[in-house]
């Protein structure tokens, strides 16, 4: 199957795209598109592989699916477009970054910047319908974005993984701890933000462990 996609991506991820859960996938996600308001823009719904070739990712950044309001979604997890208001969980980010190094809130929650430093905000459903959470789960998007964490754990060294929550918490078991690094706390949500997201430090011990690999710190 001929999947529009960053072409280190399509290498890493061919075995994947001609499998049959994905040719279902793909039926229904073209389907939605056809009959239904889906978020993001088909042509973005693989933007965060394209604003991060795999050789290039040094985080990785798990969301759940992408935001379902408006002209929110662009591709990348807990991004949303120049101009639109943070969602309560990126604003949480943005607090603790400013916790962590004392560097002011930004004035656009468009994230492409991480990505082009290589942080991979990876959600792992890449679809849904507009003001309905979570109605593209369980159509095989799970099983696409797992081979996804599983390729960049045998095929890189050295990546942070940067595990949010329970269910990104999950995708742990995936990941191989000896050569790479997994930082987890609770969700940035306002639900549990204060619960031990606020204060974990995530962003400057990533750069932390980056510094000792002898690799560049990210921008955040």
């Amino acid at each position: 199957m001929d999947v529009k996609i960053e072409p280190s991506w399509k290498k890493a991820l061919e075995a994947e795209f001609n499998k049959p859960y994905f040719e279902k996938l793909t039926e229904f996600v073209k389907n939605e598109y056809a009959t239904k308001r889906i978020y993001p823009p088909a042509s973005l719904i693989f933007q965060a592989f394209d604003q991060c070739p795999i050789d290039r990712v040094k985080v990785v950044i798990i969301g759940q699916d992408p935001y379902h309001g408006d002209g929110q979604a662009h591709g990348l997890c807990f991004s949303v477009n120049d101009g639109v208001a943070f969602p309560p969980s990126l604003l949480n980010i943005f607090k603790e970054i400013e916790r962590d190094f004392g560097q002011p809130i930004p004035l656009s929650g468009n994230l492409t910047r991480w990505a082009a430093q290589g942080v991979l905000l990876l959600n792992a459903t890449l679809t849904v319908q507009a003001h309905t959470a979570g109605s593209h789960q369980g159509k095989g998007w799970e099983t696409f974005t797992d081979a996804v964490i599983q390729q960049l754990s045998t095929q890189r060294e050295n990546v942070v993984f940067l595990l949010w929550g329970s269910y990104a918490q999950k995708k742990g078991a995936l990941i191989d701890p000896n050569r790479h690094h997994i930082l987890k706390s609770v969700h940035p949500s306002p639900l549990s933000a204060y619960r031990g997201f606020i204060g974990n430090h995530h962003f400057s011990l990533t750069n932390k462990y980056l510094r000792e690999k002898g690799l560049d710190e990210i921008v955040w």
